[in-house]
C-alpha cells in the first residue's frame, strides 16, 4: 500500500510575474509613465502561491508543471526551494508561464498572460500523475494548460480534487471540466451577475460537494449540502496594497480546514481571514500565514455569522 506522505498535492500554475504599479486601472493611453516603485519580475503563479499557502499552514505539498530551462524557470525552483516545497518539473521546451499584472492603488489587479508559452501537445506524464496522486491526500488543480486533461485520471486514483476557476463568467467553455470534474470549487464572484445561479449549475451538472465563491470586501458565498451561506468578510489587519494570491490564499486556508475535519462554514471562514491578510502583502512579496497565525487571527476576528 503506497504511504500518503502529501497532504495535497498541486498541478500547474507555476511561472513568473511582472509587477507593475500604476497610477489607476483603467490605465490612460499615454506614450510612457514613470512607474516609481519599480517594475519587478518574480515567481509566482497561481499553483505556487497556493502551494505557499498550504505549506506555510504545515501541510506536505508536491508542486507538478511543465518549466522551461530559462531564467523564469530558475526564478520558480529557486521560490520552491527557498520555501521548502517539493517541485517535479517537467521539461517545456516553449518555456515558463510568465504574465505582467498592472496593479491599481487599490489593489486591483490587471493580469496579461503569455500564451505563447504553451502548445497543444502538452502533457503532464500520466504515470508521474498517478504515482503522485497515489501518495496525496488531496489533490488542488489550476486552470491552466494542460490540467484539464488530467480530471478524469485523478477521478481514476480516487483523490479528491479541488479547483479554482479564479473570475469565470459562467459561460466560457474552457472552465467546463474543471468547473464540473471538481469535488470542491472556488470561483470569484467578480465577473458574475448571479453567482448563486451559477454555483448551483456548477453543484448540479458536475460532481461539486462544496461551491465557494469569494466576493471581496463582500466576503465569500458558501454552497454546500444545497444551502447557500454567506461568509462575511474578515477586516484586513493592515491597509490593502495589493489583490494578488488573495484567492490563492482563501483556498489553501478553507482545504486546510478541511483536511483538519473542520465544517465547511468554518473552513470559508478560515479562507476569508487569508484572504484579507493576503491583500495587505505586495505582490512583490511572499508572505503567506502560519497555522499559529491563522488560528489567533480566526479568534480575533469570532465566529461568522451564517447568513442565508
Amino acid at each position: 500500500m503506497t504511504e500518503q506522505d502529501i497532504d495535497v498535492l498541486v498541478l500547474g500554475g507555476a511561472g513568473v510575474d511582472t509587477i507593475v504599479y500604476v497610477p489607476e486601472l483603467p490605465l490612460p493611453y499615454r506614450d510612457s509613465y514613470p512607474i516609481d516603485s519599480g517594475i519587478r519580475t518574480r515567481a509566482g503563479q497561481t499553483g505556487d502561491f497556493t502551494a505557499l499557502g498550504l505549506a506555510a499552514l504545515g501541510l506536505s505539498v508536491h508542486h507538478l508543471d511543465l518549466l522551461g530551462d530559462d531564467p523564469e524557470g530558475d526564478l520558480v525552483r529557486a521560490f520552491h526551494r527557498d520555501h521548502g516545497i517539493a517541485l517535479t518539473a517537467v521539461p517545456q521546451p516553449a518555456g515558463t508561464k510568465r504574465a505582467v499584472n498592472l496593479v491599481g492603488p487599490d489593489g486591483r489587479r490587471l493580469s496579461l498572460y503569455d500564451t505563447s508559452r504553451s502548445r497543444p501537445g502538452d502533457r503532464l506524464p500520466e504515470n508521474t500523475v498517478r504515482a503522485l496522486a497515489a501518495r496525496a491526500r488531496h489533490a488542488h488543480v489550476c486552470i491552466t494548460p494542460p490540467c484539464a486533461d488530467l480530471l478524469p485520471l485523478l477521478r481514476e486514483t480516487g483523490v479528491t480534487v479541488s479547483t479554482d476557476l479564479h473570475d469565470w463568467d459562467g459561460v466560457n467553455p474552457y472552465h467546463e471540466p474543471f468547473a464540473f470534474g471538481a469535488d470542491i470549487v472556488f470561483l470569484s464572484a467578480a465577473a458574475l451577475d448571479d453567482p448563486e445561479t451559477v454555483m448551483r449549475d456548477i453543484a448540479g451538472r458536475g460532481r461539486a460537494r462544496l461551491v465557494v465563491a469569494t466576493a471581496g470586501a463582500e466576503g465569500a458565498l458558501l454552497l454546500a449540502d444545497g444551502e447557500l451561506t454567506r461568509v462575511p468578510a474578515v477586516a484586513p489587519p493592515a491597509p490593502v496594497v495589493d489583490s494578488n494570491g488573495a484567492g490563492d490564499a482563501f483556498a489553501a486556508a478553507f482545504l486546510h480546514g478541511l483536511l483538519d475535519g473542520e465544517p465547511p462554514e468554518r473552513c470559508a471562514r478560515r479562507g476569508t481571514v487569508a484572504g484579507a491578510h493576503a491583500c495587505t502583502v505586495p505582490a512583490t512579496e511572499a508572505a503567506a500565514l502560519t497555522r499559529e497565525e491563522l488560528l489567533a487571527r480566526e479568534t480575533a476576528a469570532g465566529p461568522a455569522p451564517s447568513i442565508p
